[in-house]
């Protein structure tokens, strides 16, 4: 196995004191990074309310530091140190980020044509993605939605390329309301109607100046 490893040119051969060495540090960073779990979530189920989640935001943070050190203390155990092979590895590397990013790029590129052209700002009421809600914050990947439920969604900007947006204020202060009435077939609809308006218009949510309007299906 070690020699049709050295045989690719790229991967040591590595003798048994290496492969114990390798396997340690694998188990060193399994270890310290379950330790770092347990000690922070103790430490968060006794710290004030406001640290509580701060500190839990940190976990995962540390557990990946942890990982990429172990991964960089590996590698130049297994692969053999020279300008090819560290060329190769920075490419394979490359195209593997590329890969995996290639949404977060569209995320991107989507969030600065969504800046550039103004589809939503701040404050407007959106519909995107089957999500309605106001518009909190337009970030570089995502734009963040609270719902009517006091939900906040996050949305990818990618979703601009596919997905039909629908904008109910578009930079407006005021939002359109629609209100449903049932009435027995054999009614007055006028003077329904003419009582409906009465009630919109002494509404106190009715911004002065908006008009009001009854449809009769």
């Amino acid at each position: 196995m070690n020699e049709s490893a050295g045989s690719l040119g790229i991967l040591r051969n590595l003798d048994s004191y290496e492969v114990v060495l390798v396997v340690s540090v694998l188990v060193l960073a399994w270890l310290l990074a379950s330790a770092v779990r347990w000690a922070l979530r103790s430490a968060a189920e006794g710290a004030p309310v406001r640290l509580r989640l701060p500190i839990l935001r940190v976990i995962p943070l540390l557990r990946l530091c942890i990982g990429v050190g172990a991964f960089v203390a590996i590698v130049p155990l297994i692969v053999e140190p020279s300008f090819q092979n560290i060329v190769a590895i920075v490419a394979s590397v490359g195209i593997a980020l590329a890969f995996v990013f290639k949404d977060y790029a569209s995320s991107l590129v989507a969030g600065l044509v969504t800046v550039l052209e103004g589809p939503y700002q701040p404050g407007d009421w959106i519909e995107l993605d089957g999500t309605y809600g106001e518009v909190k914050l337009i970030g570089v990947r995502a734009v963040h939605l609270v719902t009517t439920y006091d939900n906040e969604v996050i949305i990818p900007h990618s979703r601009l390329w596919s997905k039909k947006i629908s904008n109910a204020t578009s930079g407006g202060h005021s939002v359109l309301c629609v209100a449903d009435f049932y009435l027995h077939p054999d009614h007055d609809a006028q003077a329904v109607s003419q009582r409906l308006l009465d009630v919109a218009n002494a509404s106190s949510y009715l911004m002065p100046g908006t008009k009001v309007g009854v449809v009769v299906q």
